[in-house]
């Protein structure tokens, strides 16, 4: 008998309600009218993708930082209002924040 058979026996008149899925954290990113700038650098002789000009809340920028590195599947970080990816991902990037919503703006090369 696993716990929710012995609550069922506890409280018989409880209804269960369904399960609520958490799909507004992902519509709930601001969308911003100027574009973010996808850089290229390398650093220490790495090459990395720069994301940066975002101006809404560092949470959001942070939970998009955290989809493009499960998307890419890649290493990165967040660093002074700016997603580090490692590697030269710059059209895919590009791409992935165009179907999100955002305007992008290649810089350098």
């Amino acid at each position: 008998m696993d716990l929710k058979d012995q609550l069922k026996n506890l409280f018989p008149d409880h209804e269960v309600p369904e399960e609520i899925t958490d799909n507004a954290s992902d519509d709930a990113i601001w969308m911003q009218d100027d574009p973010l700038l996808c850089k290229y650098e390398k650093r220490k002789g790495k090459p990395i993708t720069i994301i940066a000009g975002y101006t809404g809340a560092s949470s959001d920028f942070k939970q998009l930082a955290k989809e493009l590195k499960t998307w890419l599947g890649v290493g990165g970080s967040f660093k002074n209002e700016e997603i580090i990816i490692q590697g030269d991902f710059r059209d895919k990037i590009m791409q992935f924040l165009q179907e999100k919503g955002f305007k992008t703006k290649r810089v350098g090369g």
